[in-house]
């Protein structure tokens, strides 16, 4: 059934109407001078009407680096527990997620649930894979995305956050997650925690190929030794021809590589259309660099109070500020590139084939054709919005809206 959203303003412009059927954007008129004195005027028959109340209408976030299988979001706080380094994290984690107040499944599935009613519809989550866990964080993502199908579109990423060599047996696990349909091959800083980068990326990539399915690094690393392993993720993207089937997650190494060398490894990264996936750290990267270069870059939030951090809580809007605030971003301008980042960015990030941002002034996502994919906020602008984080929205997945006031419909 056709569904109209009245008087929304797209990107924070001029009041219109917008009509959604299909699953997809099918006409954005100029909102009907008369519209709340006669809400039906110019409505087809059969359609069903949203109330915009003048709020901003964007694209829906895209969460492309999130982790479902360690969450403790809608439990009691817990202190951290943690020491430094990716191992010891991980140690942590392994020590921990077992003995939680309600099962793994319980917390991706109303995790999910949360991030879907603060305007999320389009998910890549991880799911960890080792020795340990085996396939039990993996098929909780699972039952998380199959509750929450008819409201999001979630990838699973088969993760070994253990790494692939320090424990025997490790990459049969892998293997028999995308066996049983995991979408994405995931890795991990193949020379600081595996120390031996040639096998690890043999191995990732050996199952991309063979199980025809693109590759997710995380990629801690920093300056050189983060260079040298992208230097070799690229090496095995061009051999394979895989290009936009690649995404570097974290990629910390852009953010403190001199210009000699950062300038030659973003052209190497456009010519392969390899994909970048940011959380916002504190140490940020090089956003517009990044996006004039013609590199894809999507937004995640990362843990979402587990094991690894207390930080984290299911909203991408709250994401957006933090890239903002780390970037030190205060045009306007710049603010509404972090949300173009974090919604038409990450969509491009989980499918090559869709429209992808070419500058920091593109706005796109709301024209006739696009996806039905939407949120609408509060605010004065859209940098407001930003600021503000209200919680006025209402979330739309496939022409239908699935959320409504921060409540699932």
């Amino acid at each position: 059934m056709p569904l109209v959203l009245r008087n929304v303003r797209p990107w924070g412009g001029d009041p219109a109407d917008v009509t959604l059927d299909g699953g997809a954007i099918t006409a954005v008129v100029p909102a009907a001078q008369a519209w709340t004195a006669a809400p039906d005027a110019g409505t087809e028959p059969g359609a069903g009407v949203v109330d915009g109340r003048g709020r901003i209408l964007l694209p829906s976030f895209s969460d492309v680096h999130v982790h479902l299988d360690s969450t403790r979001l809608g439990l009691p706080f817990r202190p951290h527990t943690g020491s430094p380094g990716v191992w010891n994290m991980m140690l942590n984690d392994r020590t921990n997620w077992r003995d939680a107040e309600a099962s793994i499944t319980e917390r991706a599935t109303h995790t999910l649930g949360l991030m879907i009613t603060r305007g999320t519809t389009r998910v890549r989550s991880y799911a960890q894979v080792d020795t340990d866990a085996g396939l039990e964080r993996f098929e909780a993502v699972l039952a998380a995305r199959e509750t929450h199908r008819e409201r999001a579109d979630v990838a699973v990423i088969a993760f070994p956050q253990a790494g692939l060599r320090r424990e025997a047996g490790s990459a049969d696990v892998l293997e028999e997650a995308l066996r049983l349909g995991a979408d994405v091959v995931g890795g991990i800083d193949p020379c600081a925690l595996d120390r031996d980068p040639v096998k690890h990326l043999d191995t990732v990539f050996g199952l991309a190929e063979k199980y025809r399915r693109p590759v997710d690094i995380h990629l801690h690393e920093p300056g050189q030794l983060g260079l040298f392993s992208m230097e070799l993720i690229l090496e095995r993207s061009r051999a394979l021809g895989m290009q936009g089937q690649v995404t570097i997650s974290h990629a910390f190494a852009l953010a403190d590589l001199p210009d000699a060398q950062l300038g030659p490894l973003l052209a190497d990264m456009a010519e392969l259309d390899v994909s970048v996936a940011t959380v916002a750290p504190a140490t940020a990267l090089p956003l517009e660099r990044l996006t004039t270069a013609g590199i894809r870059v999507g937004l995640g939030e990362d843990g979402q109070r587990d094991y690894w951090s207390p930080y984290g809580n299911a909203d991408m809007l709250d994401r957006t500020w933090q890239l903002a605030f780390t970037n030190r971003f205060r045009a306007d301008e710049l603010i509404e590139h972090c949300v173009a980042v974090a919604t038409v960015g990450g969509a491009s990030v989980i499918d090559p084939l869709a429209q992808r941002l070419t500058s920091v002034a593109d706005r796109p996502g709301l024209s006739v054709g696009d996806p039905a994919e939407l949120v609408l906020v509060e605010g004065d602008s859209v940098a407001a919005a930003v600021m503000d984080k209200l919680p006025g929205r209402t979330v739309i997945h496939s022409g239908r809206v699935v959320a409504d006031g921060l409540q699932l419909a």
